[in-house]
């Protein structure tokens, strides 16, 4: 955990305004979360906040590389990312802070600090394609076709042994 405490920002010191935060994310970062999504990446987070009387703005500008795996031939390749996120943060008097949402992060107007590393680790994980293949992901990578035809040999092969002969008797009624 104390690799994360450098994605902090103490806001208390801060003058009215804006500043700009930067951040590098790597391996170790990724490390930190036990059930993520991405296991490697090299990414550079640029962090714009505007702090104002009572709340502040953060714009995020995430961009880099994610290691990914392919969902057609299971080759890791590393896919690009560019990620711009805003997020505003407002102070609230109550004890209860669960009014937080995704774009809108309440604290306690005691709090000093500011938190980035999981705001940061959902933002890279939201951006990962739901379906990734190396050939759609513009680096010229394609897939490897040896892979594939392993991959289709074993499907073919498992077909042809869950066959059940109830149903093949049933298949021959379609061609009446």
């Amino acid at each position: 955990m104390k690799i994360l405490n450098q994605y902090r920002i103490l806001f208390t010191g801060l003058k009215l305004g804006k500043h700009a935060f930067e951040f590098k994310i790597d391996k170790q970062f990724f490390d930190e979360f036990e059930y993520s999504i991405v296991k490697n990446g090299l990414l550079d987070v640029q962090v714009d906040l505007e702090k104002q009387e009572t709340m502040m703005v953060l714009d995020f500008h995430i961009i880099g590389t994610l290691e990914l795996t392919c969902d057609v031939c299971l080759n890791q390749f590393q896919g690009k990312t560019d990620i711009k996120e805003r997020l505003i943060v407002k102070f609230n008097e109550d004890e209860d802070v669960n009014n937080s949402t995704d774009e809108l992060l309440v604290l306690k107007k005691g709090e000093y600090e500011l938190d980035l590393a999981t705001v940061i680790y959902e933002y890279i994980n939201l951006s990962v394609p739901y379906y990734s293949r190396c050939d759609q992901q513009g680096s010229g990578e394609s897939c490897d076709q040896l892979m594939i035809e392993r991959l289709k040999n074993l499907s073919s092969t498992a077909k042809e042994e869950q066959t059940d002969p109830r149903w093949d008797i049933l298949k021959h009624i379609k061609n009446n």
